[in-house]
């Protein structure tokens, strides 16, 4: 893992197997925090993987975090959907509960990655004062 120097956010390499298993540990804790939520009663499926996509996705880059949605998916229609534990038909409000899924996840790991760059570029060039930018002109 190396840290970008502006923001003291590690990093893994996007192919790397550390950040594979990061996805692992990621859908882990994320299925162990869902399942403390579906017991205090919460019907919402997904709300516990959907932060830790984008973390995973900021820390580990797109292919990790690709990786823990395609996983995520078919752990919550078996685990967390009713009939607990066993694959059923879906119905039509999990099956817009999964497509739902698919596009915040889309859209966080978008995100994710953009933040990504943007702190390898701000670590890269550094940070100027705003009175040395080349834009300006000192007259």
């Amino acid at each position: 893992m190396r840290r970008t120097g502006l923001f003291g956010v590690p990093q893994v390499r996007p192919w790397s197997w550390q950040a594979f298993l990061l996805g692992f540990v990621v859908v882990a804790m994320s299925a162990l925090l869902q399942g403390i939520c579906v017991a205090l009663g919460a019907k919402l499926y997904f709300a516990a993987f959907l932060p830790g996509l984008f973390v995973l996705g900021l820390v580990a880059g797109v292919p990790a975090a690709t990786l823990a949605t395609l996983l995520t998916i078919p752990l919550v229609w078996w685990a967390f959907m009713p009939p607990f534990f066993e694959f059923n038909s879906l119905t039509s409000a999990n099956t817009d509960s999964i497509n739902l899924f698919c596009l915040l996840a889309v859209l966080l790991i978008g995100l994710a990655d953009l933040c990504r760059e943007t702190m390898a570029i701000v670590s890269r060039c550094g940070l100027k004062r705003p009175g040395e930018s080349a834009a300006t002109n000192p007259q």
